[in-house]
């Protein structure tokens, strides 16, 4: 079963989620290591503290910061392409902690990956 999804790391971990690649660049508050069972955390493909902290999760920023974003990601082919690797062997759940499950990180690089 292959297939890219989208989770917030908060939910409970499921035997169909594939691979669980953390794609922030902090670790979530309160989340146990043991608890998250991540397959991968992927700290280079997330976005700059710079935009990190621009975008703020305000969605009236979302537009530009997904642009922002796309841009920063030609500086990430090796991080990219271990995504990419994982991808051709099945599923894999991108996992966020943002309180926002429409406008953050792992649904813009969802998106990313699905149209680059």
């Amino acid at each position: 079963m292959s297939g890219l999804v989208v989770k917030r790391v908060y939910e409970p971990a499921a035997d169909g989620d594939g691979q669980r690649v953390l794609v922030d660049r902090l670790w979530p508050r309160g989340v146990k290591k043991e608890d998250a069972r991540l397959d991968l955390w992927l700290k280079d493909i997330a976005p700059s503290d710079d935009l990190r902290h621009w975008f703020g999760h305000d969605p009236e920023r979302w537009t530009e910061f997904q642009k922002r974003y796309r841009a920063e990601m030609k500086d990430k082919d090796e991080a990219v392409a271990e995504l990419r690797g994982l991808m051709a062997k099945g599923k894999v759940t991108l996992l966020f902690a943002a309180h926002d499950e429409q406008h953050n990180n792992a649904v813009a690089l969802a998106a990313y990956l699905g149209e680059a």
